[in-house]
């Protein structure tokens, strides 16, 4: 993968992000996405914002040498405090971590967020509580995707600040639009997770160990839905 040839999840991503954007991907790694978006036209300017040093000097390698330096500020913060409002941000990505991270990322910067922002974000895990930060702070869920790579489930959320939305607990589980659409890919996603969870639930009832009867009492009733699902 490199700035010409993103993976399949990343130009799922990419799909997302409206034309003529002012965009902010947070976490950029080696600022692959924005410097794609750019080169292919899609966005007018960029920040690239990276925590950690190592990927943060392979950003500002990628844009160097794509002569993009004028078009896309590679900033070293932590999170949403690589926006400014000058940057008048129009749509941000943040991808690759457990949804608990982002959420963590969204709720601590929640100042530097102007409510017009477009979020797209593909969480590695977690989605629940992603999706429950979101229904908190008034964002609605535009789209769901999961797409498989390399052997993985990958989940893309796209959301909108909106009239206020409420989710039942299925919705927040699973995704809205996901029990609706029920696609493919979606459907293998949670066969794949039933048997993961019934090893699990079949291995906590006869280990030794103490486990808590609300983790087990939990993940039966995980085991539950997912077949009401599936059905």
């Amino acid at each position: 993968m490199n700035e010409q040839t993103l993976s399949m999840r990343l130009e799922r991503v990419a799909a997302h992000v409206p034309v003529g954007a002012h965009f902010a991907d947070i976490g950029s790694d080696h600022g692959y996405l924005p410097v794609a978006l750019m080169r292919r036209g899609r966005i007018a300017k960029a920040v690239a914002g990276e925590v950690a040093l190592t990927p943060f000097r392979s950003a500002e390698r990628t844009v160097r040498e794509n002569d993009l330096g004028h078009l896309i500020s590679v900033r070293h913060a932590s999170g949403l405090a690589a926006i400014r409002p000058e940057d008048a941000i129009t749509a941000i990505s943040i991808c690759g971590m457990g949804g608990e991270t982002i959420r963590d990322i969204l709720d601590s910067g929640k100042t530097r967020l102007n409510g017009q922002e477009r979020l797209i974000l593909q969480p590695n895990g977690g989605e629940q509580p992603l999706r429950q930060w979101l229904m908190d702070n008034g964002y609605r869920i535009l789209c769901e995707e999961v797409l498989r790579e390399n052997r993985f489930d990958y989940e893309i959320i796209v959301a909108e600040r909106a009239e206020p939305v409420t989710y039942c607990a299925h919705q927040l589980y699973f995704g809205p639009l996901h029990l609706k659409s029920r696609s493919p890919a979606f459907l293998g996603k949670w066969q794949r997770k039933l048997r993961h969870k019934q090893k699990t639930l079949s291995h906590l009832t006869r280990a030794q160990q103490a486990v808590t009867e609300d983790k087990v009492r939990e993940i039966a009733r995980q085991v539950h839905w997912i077949t009401e699902l599936l059905a």
